[in-house]
């Protein structure tokens, strides 16, 4: 852990293009990072209304959407580094949905492991 803080988004940031290459892995973050992100949402939402529907739609949409990026990442070549323990795996993973893949599509990023994906 000590080799990406104190500036996770930074270390995030450059090895991100490197395990997000494979297609399939491109398609299914654009259908999963959005799909963590309603989920944290619709939890944060049924936390605030006391609704406990909510809460669990919300929470499936949370894990569908780790589930998908799971399923991406196993098409790698490359894999992200392990989680050192469950902080870290929570750590980067709210980084990940919330600022890094953000910026990886925003940036133009994404668009061009899409138009390299055949050349790895």
């Amino acid at each position: 852990m000590n080799k990406r803080l104190p500036n996770l988004p930074a270390w995030q940031w450059r090895g991100y293009p490197n395990n997000h290459r494979n297609p399939t892995n491109l398609v299914l973050h654009l259908i999963a990072v959005p799909l963590f992100m309603l989920g944290v949402l619709l939890v944060l939402s049924g936390l605030f209304d006391l609704d406990l529907g909510t809460m669990a739609v919300g929470i499936i949409g949370l894990l569908a959407g780790l589930v998908l990026q799971r399923q991406g990442h196993r098409l790698e070549a490359e894999q992200p580094e392990p989680f050192a323990d469950r902080k870290d795996a929570v750590q980067r993973l709210l980084v990940e949905q919330f600022v890094t893949f953000p910026r990886f599509v925003l940036s133009g990023a994404w668009w061009r492991a899409w138009r390299e994906r055949h050349r790895h």
